[in-house]
């Protein structure tokens, strides 16, 4: 069978953001790809909760296609799968442990693994409670992605065995998330989903500013909030912001929150897409702090770091206009040009034609190198 150039990804979600930041992850990484010139099949498992909320459902720059369980997966894109380029399954994918044994078992090109939750599934190998990953699977790949950079790298190939072990950080698209005309009448906001170890930051780092500066307006916009929370009254809850309405909602704020999962937290090296997309608006970011942080945004003068509600009221009420647009300019050009979704489509490249020479056998499968254009092609 001839090899194509196709890149075929498996993950969680690529029509709906609902509830989950893998679709914004995908868009955005598969964007840039396209805008390099390649072609992209997504392939993703129909769910009930996501066909209720699919907000792109047709996306122009790769073809993603549903199906309804690993039978019908098998059935239908083996061929797929066999001549693909490069083969990526994600975290987080239902029935993923036989997802990433038929990949391993039928691919020929180059297999790799896309973490977004990489500290999570490390806690989880450990106990053999990870539903989508086993650690035997692990140093199959020819590649393992991580979300998450730093000694997380080291303990994939040392204690799992991976061969290889790259960060593939999120990334923004900064033609699609730019500064909004808009007023700024919210004076902080916070766009996640709900998760436990999350609400305990937000409850003091929003919530508690919110009902000392009761005359400003505070905004949380994110699905699964139980409804036994109890918001301040200046606090607007929003249920679900589409991607499309992000640039608005970032750019209607003077200042937005940035909060991290706890697991991500204490690996560090974990920057989250929210961060990304706000400083892609030129909206600036008071966040939690973690180890890595500065590599990605420098501390007081790109961002600004949080631990207390005092700190957060601090800079609500002694930052003038001129200081947070200076801070959010620096932000915004350090993005883009280090963390767009063209630059991550570029590591991308890196990583697959690194993997591709290292274990390509030309004498059988032809052997592969990017094009001048970036584009990943077979020579036979």
């Amino acid at each position: 069978m001839r090899r194509s150039d196709e890149i075929v990804f498996i993950g969680l979600s690529i029509t709906s953001s609902w509830g989950n930041g893998h679709a914004s992850t995908y868009r955005s990484l598969i964007r840039g790809l396209h805008q390099r010139g390649h072609r992209v099949l997504f392939l993703e498992q129909d769910q009930p909760w996501y066909a209720s909320n699919r907000d792109a459902p047709i996306l122009a720059y790769c073809h993603a296609r549903l199906y309804s369980d690993i039978e019908e997966l098998r059935a239908r894109y083996t061929p797929r799968i066999q001549s693909a380029a490069a083969v990526i399954v994600g975290s987080y994918v239902h029935d993923g442990r036989r997802v990433c044994d038929w990949v391993l078992d039928r691919a020929q090109g180059v297999k790799a693994f896309y973490d977004i939750d990489t500290p999570v599934t490390l806690e989880r190998l450990k106990h053999d409670s990870c539903d989508y990953l086993r650690a035997s699977q692990v140093p199959k790949f020819d590649l393992m992605l991580s979300f998450t950079g730093g000694p997380t790298l080291q303990r994939l190939e040392s204690e799992f065995g991976a061969r290889r072990a790259r960060a593939l950080y999120c990334s923004v698209d900064v033609e699609q998330h730019r500064p909004a005309a808009a007023r700024r009448d919210i004076e902080l906001g916070y766009l996640g989903t709900y998760s436990d170890d999350r609400q305990p930051a937000l409850e003091e780092l929003l919530n508690a500013p919110a009902l000392r500066l009761s005359k400003r307006r505070f905004a949380v916009a994110g699905a699964q909030y139980p409804a036994s929370i109890q918001w301040p009254k200046n606090v607007r809850r929003v249920e679900h912001m589409p991607p499309d309405k992000h640039s608005l909602f970032y750019s209607r704020q003077r200042f937005t929150l940035n909060l991290t999962r706890a697991d991500m937290r204490r690996a560090g090296y974990s920057p989250s897409v929210r961060l990304f997309e706000a400083a892609a608006c030129g909206t600036p970011i008071i966040s939690d702090d973690w180890v890595g942080l500065g590599e990605v945004l420098t501390p007081g003068k790109e961002i600004l770091l949080a631990r207390t509600a005092d700190d957060v009221v601090t800079y609500l009420e002694n930052l003038s206009d001129a200081e947070a647009r200076q801070l959010a300019v620096a932000a915004r050009d350090r993005i883009g040009a280090q963390h767009s979704s063209s630059q991550r489509a570029a590591e991308l490249e890196s990583y697959i034609s690194e993997a591709r020479a290292s274990t390509s056998d030309s004498s059988v499968h032809g052997h592969y190198q990017p094009a001048a254009n970036g584009r990943i092609c077979a020579i036979h």
